[in-house]
C-alpha cells in the first residue's frame, strides 16, 4: 500500500527474491561446495554472515529502539513489558539496557570479526 504495489507484484518479487537469496544455500553442499567465499564454503559463509551480522546488529537495533528516545523509549518499554500479570521488568536495570548490553552486543559483533581475521 505504502508503494502502491499491488498484491500480485509484491508476492511475485519476493518470490523471486526467495528464489534467489535462497540458491547458495540450496547449492552450497553439491554444485557449488568447492566455491569459496573468504576462505570459507558458502555454508560457512552463510553462517558467519548469520551468526556474526545479522543476529548481533538486529539485536542492538531493537534494544536500542526500545530504550532511546529516537524509538519506543525506556518509559514506553517498561510500560508495556510491565503489561498484564506476573513479574514486572525492573526499572533498574535502565543503566545495563542502555549502556551495558549494547557494548556487550558490539564486543560479540567485533569477535566474530576478530576471529575470522585471525582464521585467514
Amino acid at each position: 500500500d505504502k508503494w502502491g504495489i499491488s498484491r500480485g507484484k509484491a508476492v511475485a518479487a519476493n518470490l523471486v527474491l526467495i528464489l534467489l537469496l535462497s540458491l547458495p544455500c540450496l547449492l552450497g553442499n553439491n554444485l557449488w561446495s568447492g566455491v569459496q567465499v573468504l576462505g570459507m564454503s558458502i555454508m560457512d559463509f552463510e553462517d558467519f554472515l548469520v551468526s556474526n551480522n545479522i543476529l548481533p546488529l538486529g539485536s542492538l537495533i531493537y534494544l536500542l529502539f526500545c530504550v532511546t528516545r529516537y524509538g519506543w523509549g525506556w518509559d514506553n518499554f517498561i510500560k508495556e513489558a510491565n503489561t498484564g500479570k506476573g513479574i514486572g521488568f525492573p526499572k533498574k536495570l535502565k543503566v545495563y539496557f542502555t549502556f551495558i548490553l549494547p557494548l556487550i552486543i558490539l564486543y560479540i559483533f567485533f569477535q566474530g570479526y576478530w576471529s575470522l581475521f585471525q582464521t585467514l
